[in-house]
């Protein structure tokens, strides 16, 4: 029942995203993802965690589990200084969270995993009612954005 809940929140999820000429969101997927998950082989040789391919930004870096919003970015140039802004409405709580990280964008595809993670998410059943993720160049200017459907239909 879980996936079934989470992939049709995902298929909802999946807005029309505004984008700068030579950046965009291929995609965003929000979910849940156990500590467990984020564990590879080599860590236990190394003590050390590897997130392969993926950049990991965690609003608690310590704790792995929470509720991440797989982003995958498109670019023409590599972006540094970029800040991602990740807005989030949640159950019973009509204001929405802001939770902003930094970032260097490389070129071409990459895939950032945004977590909101240990107690700045209550547990694995609670989604978000709710969310918007944007990136921002260093100037401030949006370069892309990408937001659930309730987001920009809260009156519904």
């Amino acid at each position: 029942m879980r996936f079934v809940s989470a992939t049709l929140f995902c298929l909802i999820a999946l807005a029309a995203s505004a984008h700068a000429a030579g950046v965009e969101f291929v995609r965003v997927w929000p979910g849940w993802r156990d500590e467990e998950s984020f564990v590879r082989i080599s860590e236990y040789f190394t003590y050390r965690e590897n997130t392969g391919r993926e950049t990991v930004l965690r609003t608690q870096p310590d704790a792995r589990a929470g509720f991440y919003f797989l982003t995958r970015t498109k670019t023409d140039a590599a972006i540094s200084g970029a800040t991602f802004k990740l807005e989030i409405v949640s159950p019973g709580n009509p204001q929405p969270r802001v939770y902003s990280f930094s970032a260097d964008i490389p070129r071409g595809s990459r895939v950032f995993q945004i977590g909101v993670t240990g107690s700045d998410w209550p547990d694995e059943d609670t989604y978000p009612v709710a969310w918007r993720v944007t990136l921002s160049g260093s100037d401030g200017t949006v370069l892309t954005s990408a937001q659930s459907f309730l987001w920009s239909n809260p009156s519904n």
